[in-house]
């Protein structure tokens, strides 16, 4: 059997059905395929012991320098980089403050949140003992609106930058310059928001003083690893907060096999042709587009903007005269195959898509004939 072959088999013995995810870097399904390379440095580093203290600064200094940050940490995945966003902000370093949390009282706990970016993922900052303060309204913000939220025990203002969201808050830029006035932190979400590259180094060129990103989605490192960049005093904090130390990050644990993992994965990341990867995944959403496009009451084409399809995707939208089933009909059959397929159908209700990063040109072929016997109601 190919290596391939095995990896398949090894989950069907356990009865598991290996899928196919044309849904993009989605957690739930895994976030994204490894690379070669990642795995076979996680298995060289994991024969080894070393002091993680020595190994986080040393990974920490590499993130730096790719982002353009003074410093950076791993995280346990981005969801853990948020909770350590907060902590870093409402205790600092001090070893009294670490250990109250996630008791805040009588602490600066309060992060401010544009209302039209308050999302799933807002517990955890809430995790480390912060209280979520609204500003704005829900589509659009006023900076006397913003200005109004702060208060003598604002401790951050968040910014989250993912698909799918207003474009109507007030810019990352103007909430730095406002917030530091205040002498207040901006702590930014950007997990899902790499691809394209340069968004590892614009949102601390505009003035953010934290950045999370995920490592396992557009970078292709391990799953369970995020990416924290930001201030020096900030990321000290965070590293304070965080394992191996005994505070609230204790059981945020990143392995050793990991930081290796996510910081080969960074560098080569950086180091690839974009533009030659941007031409692959428009030739593969093409050729959806062409597989589908006679079908009566669809439209299908390629999108790809800097807001919601970051990288060429073949968007499918359902017109009021599709005579087949139904768009959620089809995204429940589609997962019902086997393999399943995963598509992307987090956009327009009437839209689904195929995001084809986690898809090889073999499995793209299964995709579109599947989607042509389904669309077609075969």
């Amino acid at each position: 059997m190919t290596f391939l072959e095995e990896a398949k088999a090894l989950y069907r013995s356990i009865n598991v059905k290996p899928a196919i995810t044309a849904s993009g870097s989605t957690t739930a399904y895994g976030g994204t395929k490894l690379r070669p390379e990642v795995m076979d440095a996680m298995n060289k580093a994991a024969s080894v012991m070393v002091d993680m203290k020595e190994l986080n600064l040393a990974a920490g200094r590499i993130i730096a320098d790719l982002t353009g940050a003074d410093a950076g940490l791993v995280t346990g995945g981005a969801a853990s980089g948020m909770t350590l966003q907060a902590a870093a902000c409402i205790a600092g370093s001090d070893p009294g403050k670490m250990n109250q949390l996630p008791d805040t009282q009588n602490l600066k706990n309060e992060i401010l949140v544009h209302k039209s970016q308050r999302f799933l993922y807002d517990q955890c900052y809430r995790a480390a003992g912060a209280k979520l303060v609204d500003f704005g309204e829900g589509r659009r913000c006023s900076t006397w609106e913003f200005e109004s939220a702060f208060s003598d025990k604002t401790a951050a203002v968040n910014y989250l930058f993912s698909p799918f969201l207003s474009r109507l808050a007030l810019p990352l830029n103007q909430v730095c310059e406002i917030a530091h006035r205040y002498h207040v932190p901006v702590i930014v979400d950007a997990a899902s928001f790499i691809p394209p590259r340069a968004n590892l180094r614009r949102f601390i060129a505009e003035g953010a003083d934290l950045v999370i990103y995920s490592g396992g989605k557009g970078v292709r490192g391990p799953q369970g690893t995020g990416i924290l960049c930001g201030r020096s005093d900030l990321i000290e904090a965070a590293m304070a907060n965080a394992s191996p130390n005994p505070f609230l990050g204790r059981g945020m644990k990143v392995s050793k096999e990991e930081i290796i993992g996510l910081i080969t994965a960074l560098e080569i990341f950086v180091k690839e042709d974009e533009q030659a990867e941007t031409d692959c995944y428009y030739a593969m959403g093409q050729a959806v587009t062409d597989a589908l496009e006679n079908i009566p009451g669809l439209e299908v084409r390629v999108k790809h903007d800097s807001h919601d399809y970051l990288i060429p995707t073949a968007l499918i939208h359902f017109l009021p005269d599709y005579p087949g089933p139904s768009r959620n009909e089809v995204l429940h059959i589609m997962a019902q195959g086997d393999p399943p397929i995963f598509l992307h159908s987090l956009g327009n209700p009437d839209d689904l898509a195929v995001d084809p990063l986690n898809v090889s040109e073999e499995e793209l072929v299964i995709v579109i004939d599947r989607l042509k016997d389904v669309l077609s109601g075969r």
